[in-house]
């Protein structure tokens, strides 16, 4: 048993808790002052999309958080009917601050004993053991339900909505003084609901280890973050303002590759349909959510690389496994397609951009992107809090992944071989033929004569 006031003074500050909730609560304002202004200024298709991308996501913020921390099976009709008003995340971070004063000042009778792998040191890994209270057990479901919340805020939210306020500028040429902030609100949201992915998938690949995360890691995530989202962003209002009628199609085949690729590869493996994700749901709850989950993996990878990989035929429904290729084959396409879009873009372009210099744009968004690619290889190579466990480096994979395309796309030998041959065949041919019929004269074969008069 702690002694009293150790828990506290072991317990981490919920910092994430708080970025979490200011971000929600300054973003949602602003799209509520935003939509105000749209409306008193006519542009009633403008006001309906910007609530419709800041009060979806809410809800869904809402059920999210009363989903992990079971409500519904509790008998808590204040707490819901916050969460129907919205109020959710304010009542959870009230909480969290509450349970984090008061640990310490009270004696907990129940500790539960975790074990937790070090980090490997020359080679040896030593399994320690530590006490968690039930104060602090809390604060870790609270967290894990903040970090999942900021993600869906991030990308069912906070990137169309950033997309969106992007294309009217682009139309109206303005931009105003409360779109650029709620813009920058809305970048910011969504690079850290990407950071909170790349934290959460790290946590998840390597729950048998004490994971630490250090300052350097953190940076090295937010510039990667930054530029990726930030550029493809870009590219995406740039070839929408110009090419409207396809816009539609380039988004809509980008959310359902992804959206069916989980469930392509759950059918291909035969695995029976996972039935424990929550003991209460019936096989068409569980198939909502798997939906609900799978949609949000389409909507991360519309915008960047979704660190945490779905797997449905996995216990955990997540891919623990590190695979490079899969990485690489993603970036190689999705840097072909933002080309190709701008490629689009400058054919097409209109007199919107008669003072934009096109060629200059087209490269800094290609340069953008491969400073994303950059920041992501530091931090793959240097930076990640388990490199130690990587069964091969970012290097090596990368290398291996560019070997094994370099084989598919060059010529094998054999038909370089036969190339050669074909080439070497007419004059071969000939000179057998010559020869042939010298030695058949030589010999005098009748062959010859009825070849010849034929």
């Amino acid at each position: 048993m702690r002694a009293a006031g150790s828990g506290r003074a072991a317990m981490k500050f919920p910092g994430s808790v708080l970025i979490s909730l200011v971000l929600f609560v300054a973003e949602t304002a602003a799209a509520l002052c935003l939509s105000g202004t749209y409306g008193s200024a006519g542009d009633r298709m403008w006001q309906w999309l910007t609530l419709l991308f800041a009060l979806l996501p809410c809800a869904l913020v809402q059920l999210s958080l009363v989903f992990i921390h079971r409500d519904v099976s509790r008998d808590r009709p204040l707490v819901l009917l916050l969460h129907i008003l919205q109020l959710g995340p304010l009542v959870r971070c009230v909480e969290v601050f509450y349970i984090y004063l008061r640990a310490g000042r009270v004696e907990e009778p129940y500790v539960s004993i975790t074990k937790k792998r070090q980090m490997p040191k020359d080679g040896y890994s030593e399994e320690v053991e530590k006490e968690v209270g039930q104060a602090e057990g809390k604060l870790c479901t609270h967290r894990s339900a903040f970090s999942r919340a900021s993600v869906i805020q991030a990308f069912l939210g906070s990137a169309p909505q950033l997309t969106l306020q992007l294309y009217i500028c682009v139309l109206q040429q303005e931009i105003t003084a409360a779109r650029s902030i709620f813009m920058v609100l809305s970048l910011l949201s969504i690079v850290y609901g990407a950071l909170r992915c790349n934290i959460l998938a790290i946590k998840i690949k390597y729950d048998d280890y004490d994971v630490s995360v250090k300052p350097a890691a953190y940076l090295c995530i937010f510039m990667w973050r930054s530029f990726e989202i930030a550029t493809r962003v870009i590219v995406l209002v740039l070839f929408s303002s110009v090419l409207q009628i396809w816009t539609l199609p380039v988004v809509l085949g980008n959310f359902f590759v992804f959206f069916f690729y989980p469930w392509i590869l759950f059918w291909q493996s035969k695995s029976p349909f996972p039935e424990n994700i929550e003991k209460a749901l019936s096989r068409v709850g569980t198939t909502i959510v798997l939906c609900l989950l799978t949609f949000l993996y389409a909507g991360i990878n519309m915008f960047c690389w979704s660190a945490v990989q779905l797997k449905l035929n996995d216990p955990d429904l997540i891919n623990k496994s590190q695979n490079w290729y899969r990485l690489t084959v993603y970036y190689m396409l999705r840097f072909i397609e933002n080309a190709f879009l701008l490629l689009m873009w400058y054919i097409y372009k209109t007199d919107i951009y008669l003072y934009v210099c096109a060629p200059l744009l087209v490269l800094q968004l290609l340069i953008g992107y491969c400073m994303a690619v950059l920041f992501m290889l530091v931090f793959y190579q240097f930076c990640h809090p388990c490199k130690k466990l990587f069964s091969s480096s970012i290097s090596e994979g990368l290398l291996s992944c560019f070997k094994f395309l370099c084989f598919v796309c060059a010529p094998s030998k054999s038909t370089i071989l036969m190339d050669k041959a074909d080439l070497k065949l007419p004059a071969n041919t000939d000179e057998a033929w010559s020869s042939s019929k010298t030695i058949d004269s030589q010999n005098g074969n009748p062959h010859q004569s009825v070849s010849s008069n034929a």
